[in-house]
């Protein structure tokens, strides 16, 4: 805790205009907290002046705050007296963090160490002679530099593996590439053997792509990029969070369940910013991380890495070649692939199928869940309850992952694999908390946070924020007439999203009518009257079920 003596800071909080609600007992009542460059304090003559208000009223419960806060103050008081005079003295208690202490999350500094050699990929001699029949048989024709290149593996590893097939028969060199010597030869299935070995792999499966990496090496990986290490500050999400009008009660709660790096419960009616929060929390995150393609259990691949849902950050400096064939000077593992910490939305389309693994009867390889594709990033459940199964059921599925912090998956033959859960799991929806889930489920979830309607005040700041994103000026007399006219005589409340889509359905408007967009009464009536539904019971002679 830290308090601040000077009389000065209580004048300079008395004209500030509006505090955050942690600056007061309740309400706006007792105002005895400031924040200065995000750190909080408490304002030791704001806090004897609200004591003497609570006495005069005779508050019980503002006296029990405000009376452990001067018990406290009092304590470093008198342990401050003990070491010397306190004139000139403006703050009693923890020193103000410094720059070092709230900068951004700098990362994890871990990278994959290159292998050297066939012990290094931690794969057996057997899975690999199977790997390069594979590729072989793909290409038909192909150099080691090729093979290289496919399974993302140094010349180096592969300059015994090679010959040691050859000398087995199963491959032999049919000619040479380039100027890049051994690495260029150029190499086909050899018969008899060559053909049956291949058979055999692809028996087992046609996977084809990267080498994959061993299953106790992906723990280690993920412990070592795990979003546990992970820390923001009051400072840090207020500049992640920037382009979003949010209340101070959201970043209080936001900011501490962020840091938690378990599960979020994300509630409130629908437009106010629940995914735009979950995206957001990823740019805080905003480090890389390293997955690997590929995961080898038990002999079996699981397919990890997906296009669809990583975003590849390319390397800053592209591999260098030697005569336009050989790469070199890599950097870390191939293996794996640099992307952002992954964020992974899903919605009503959420199956149950969807998270565990699945298995691909003609490849003979597993695709990884979604959860585990989101391991090290957040995976966000948008409008739960609306999923084709039960809520309870779906709850159900993250009970263990949540307590333990790893995830069982089973396999077609019933062996079950034991996966880090390493993820930040956000809840989102529209529907009441306790019509979702029982006492027992909500307690293994962390943080319960509503996202509130905005106020009047917040509702024009994200007009004024969307009208400069869309070069229109924004005109508080047209936001008026709209106030008057499509929101009080119908008691309709304010939305985050409201201005944005609004806006959008003015440019439709203007489009259409050959018009520049302003804040017209003709234009904001076109724009109302085809976005909000009227509350009016209408009979068109059809019903539907929404149960």
């Amino acid at each position: 805790m830290r308090f601040i003596l000077s009389p000065e800071y209580h004048e300079q909080m008395l004209q500030i205009p509006e505090h955050p609600p942690d600056c007061y007992v309740r309400g706006d009542a007792y105002l005895h907290h400031m924040y200065v460059d995000g750190v909080k304090y408490v304002v030791v003559p704001a806090l004897m002046e609200a004591l003497r208000e609570a006495e005069r009223r005779q508050d019980d419960e503002a006296l029990r705050h405000l009376r452990l806060h001067k018990a406290q103050y009092d304590t470093l008081h008198d342990e401050a007296s003990k070491i010397g005079s306190l004139d000139g003295v403006v703050l009693l208690g923890d020193a103000p963090p410094d720059e070092q202490e709230t900068a951004p999350f700098q990362g994890t500094g871990f990278v994959p160490t290159v292998p050297r050699n066939v012990d290094d990929t931690g794969l057996g001699i057997a899975f690999l002679f199977d790997l390069v029949l594979r590729a072989i048989y793909h290409r038909g024709r192909a150099s080691g530099l090729d093979l290289s290149d496919d399974l993302k593996l140094p010349y180096g590893v592969l300059a015994p593996v090679l010959p040691a097939m050859r000398k087995q028969g199963l491959i032999d060199i049919v000619g040479q590439r380039g100027g890049a010597g051994e690495a260029g030869y150029e190499y086909e299935l050899k018969p008899p053997k060559g053909p049956a070995a291949v058979d055999d792999a692809l028996a087992k499966t046609t996977y084809l792509g990267p080498a994959p990496i061993p299953f106790e090496d992906y723990i280690e990986v993920m412990a070592a990029q795990t979003i546990r290490n992970f820390v923001v500050t009051r400072r840090t999400i207020e500049k992640a969070f920037g382009d979003l009008v949010l209340s101070p009660e959201v970043f209080n709660e936001v900011g501490p369940a962020i840091n938690s790096a378990a599960s979020i419960f994300l509630f409130g009616y629908p437009g106010n910013g629940k995914t735009s929060i979950a995206e957001r929390i990823t740019r805080l995150m905003g480090e890389d991380i390293y997955i690997p393609y590929a995961v080898e259990a038990n002999g079996q691949i699981i397919r990890l890495f997906d296009p669809i849902v990583h975003n590849v950050v390319q390397d800053d400096e592209p591999l260098e070649s030697v005569d336009g064939l050989l790469k070199q000077g890599s950097q870390y593992d191939q293996r794996y692939v640099r992307v952002k910490r992954p964020t992974i939305i899903v919605g009503g389309e959420l199956t149950l199928p969807m998270l565990d693994l699945r298995y691909n009867n003609v490849g003979k390889f597993y695709e990884a869940p979604l959860q585990m594709k989101a391991n090290g990033g957040i995976f966000m459940i948008d409008d739960f309850g609306r999923q084709q199964m039960r809520p309870m059921d779906l709850l159900n599925r993250w009970i263990v992952p949540l307590e333990k912090k790893y995830d069982y998956l089973t396999t077609v033959t019933g062996l079950k694999i034991e996966v880090p859960f390493d993820v930040l799991l956000i809840f989102s929806t529209n529907i009441d908390p306790g019509q979702l889930a029982d006492e027992a489920f909500l307690r293994r979830i962390k943080f319960k946070i509503e996202v509130r309607d905005p106020s009047e005040a917040q509702w024009r700041q994200v007009w004024r924020m969307v009208c400069k994103n869309r070069n229109v000026e924004c005109d508080e007399n047209g936001l008026d007439y709209m106030l008057e006219k499509w929101y009080r005589p119908h008691s309709r409340p304010f939305r985050m999203c409201h201005p944005r889509d609004i806006l959008e359905q003015m440019f439709c408007i203007g489009k259409y009518n050959m018009e520049r967009v302003t804040f017209s009464p003709d234009l904001i009536d076109a724009a109302c009257s085809t976005y909000f539904i009227s509350g009016e019971k209408k009979d068109f002679g059809a019903k539907v079920r929404l149960d």
